[in-house]
């Protein structure tokens, strides 16, 4: 029988007033052996549960629970999931993880292709790993929205994308979440002379069948980093192309917004900078739906920032900051710092984009840049009183870089503090002027100096 082993008990809850422990194994739930979270969380979805544990002395005890019906155990398990990640099987031309370079923490190099992930954290999904009987659970279980990569309605040339001859046959599992109502997003990465231009406007179109139900697909071009020997031959989009590609999506947004209120199909914020166009307004992402993959993201900041700083009225203090981005931002970037500077001229605030030695410089996003990357250009272009980088340079939850460089690294061999941003605008107005929220989380992360610098 599989086990699941309990790490904290919530205090106030249901498994602390029958005095379970942390470091007990949780068999079944109604009799029934637990596969993973969505099983548990299903099963306990009631106001009676016979919940069977083991101690950790190996004794099996079975508690007859009544609670109301939407009441947590409070039980948190040592895997969130409750169950062994599924990793990918496919070979994917464009596949990220295989362009990273060897020596890396050991997790980097972990293909997901789970569709549980889709659901918990966001992740997108292939298909080509789902079983008949996972299709059913996503079904009985409500897991929505799915995310899924599609990348092309075309069967055979999803076959050779993904490399993988089920890849075609795998496209059919979303006639089946469409016949169930299952909400989806779609994802495209899109690939220059693969999936591009007519190949793009004709999975378009297919996808615009399932509309409302998936409800958007993002158009991401395809990230390219130095290590690629041995890949499939890729290139970047031209300026041309970024802007060919944009009329296509365009073209579908207004189909799509007169047929069923919906834009649905969103081209990622990098298009629009690589053919110098303007960003589209909001209203025109459908509530930001694919934030996560770069869509919407630097409008949704830019409203935030401008918003933010027309509620400040003053800020006296002398500051010096160093904001650190990417390539990408950092145009964005310089014009709003600009404007904050206008308004606060006690404030001086230098953008520094990082250009991306690491991954190549075709890599041009914030969250790729590297520790070391950072250290060395900012020594030769010099710093102010602090370093502001955005959270999503950093591990989650950590103070780590990609190539697991500290900050605390990088603050000794620059000699100044850092301080850690949300990526968002209103944030990073209040740490460049060092405002703090009176409620609420903070929107920054100061990193003490853990010895005074010469």
């Amino acid at each position: 029988m599989k086990k699941h082993k309990i790490i904290q008990v919530l205090p106030g809850s249901a498994g602390e007033e029958l005095e379970i422990l942390p470091g007990w194994y949780v068999l079944s739930v109604n009799g029934t052996e637990i596969e993973d979270i969505f099983d548990y969380n299903y099963l306990c979805e009631t106001d009676h549960v016979d919940l069977l544990v083991e101690t950790s002395e190996g004794e099996e005890i079975l508690y007859d629970i009544d609670k109301e019906e939407d009441e947590d155990l409070g039980l948190v398990f040592e895997n969130g999931l409750m169950d062994e990640y599924r990793s990918c099987r496919n070979k994917c031309i464009f596949c990220f993880i295989d362009q990273m370079p060897p020596g890396m923490r050991e997790t980097l190099y972990f293909k997901d292709d789970d569709s549980r992930l889709s659901f918990l954290q966001g992740n997108y999904v292939t298909l080509t790993n789902l079983s008949d009987k996972d299709l059913d659970r996503i079904i009985r279980y409500r897991m929505e929205p799915i995310n899924i990569s599609v990348h092309t309605m075309d069967p055979a040339l999803r076959c050779r994308m993904l490399h993988n001859r089920f890849a075609g046959e795998a496209l059919k599992k979303i006639d089946t979440l469409y016949d169930a109502g299952i909400t989806m997003n779609g994802q495209i990465v899109c690939c220059p002379d693969w999936n591009d231009g007519d190949e793009l406007d004709s999975t378009l179109e297919k996808l615009s069948r399932y509309a409302p139900i998936m409800q958007s697909v993002s158009v991401v071009p395809v990230g390219l980093t130095k290590y690629r020997d041995g890949l499939e031959k890729l290139r970047p989009f031209t300026s041309e192309e970024a802007g060919r590609t944009i009329d296509i999506i365009e073209k579908w947004q207004k189909i799509m917004i007169a047929r069923c209120g919906l834009h649905f199909v969103h081209a990622s914020d990098e298009f629009y900078l690589l053919a110098g166009r303007e960003l589209p307004e909001e209203a025109r992402y459908d509530g930001y739906l694919q934030l996560e993959n770069g869509v919407g993201m630097m409008r949704l900041f830019s409203d935030q920032f401008d918003a933010a700083l027309k509620r400040f009225r003053s800020c006296r203090e002398k500051r010096s900051i160093t904001v650190v981005t990417g390539m990408l931002a950092a145009p964005m970037l310089k014009e709003k710092a600009a404007a904050l500077m206008t308004k606060f001229p006690s404030v001086k605030v230098d953008v520094v984009p990082i250009k991306n030695h690491f991954f190549g410089e075709s890599i041009t996003v914030a969250g790729l840049v590297t520790g070391q990357d950072l250290i060395a250009q900012l020594k030769e272009h010099g710093t102010g009183d602090l370093v502001l980088i955005p959270m999503t340079m950093l591990r989650s939850g950590e103070d780590v870089f990609l190539d697991d460089v500290h900050v605390s690294d990088a603050e000794k061999a620059l000699g100044v503090p850092f301080f850690a941003a949300e990526c968002d605008g209103e944030s990073l107005v209040r740490a460049l002027l060092g405002k703090r929220k009176t409620t609420g989380p903070e929107q920054f992360r100061p990193y003490e100096l853990k010895e005074k610098y010469e």
